[in-house]
């Protein structure tokens, strides 16, 4: 997991917003663990190599 962050500011349209929010409440996910997932896929789709931020453990991933 990575250890830094940094804000994304995304605007949408408030119903959509609404309907995402309870969606990922059903599903007992938070919306920012929903969209770095999507960011995750989209760049591994893409494919776009990167580093998570901060220290890794011994195997070579991010704690």
């Amino acid at each position: 997991m990575e250890l830094k962050t940094a804000r994304l500011t995304v605007l949408i349209d408030p119903a959509k917003k609404k309907a995402f929010e309870d969606l990922c409440a059903q599903q007992d996910v938070t919306p920012s663990q929903v969209v770095r997932q999507l960011i995750r896929d989209y760049l591994r789709h893409h494919g776009v190599a990167w580093q998570p931020s901060g220290p890794t453990r011994d195997d070579g991933r991010a704690d």
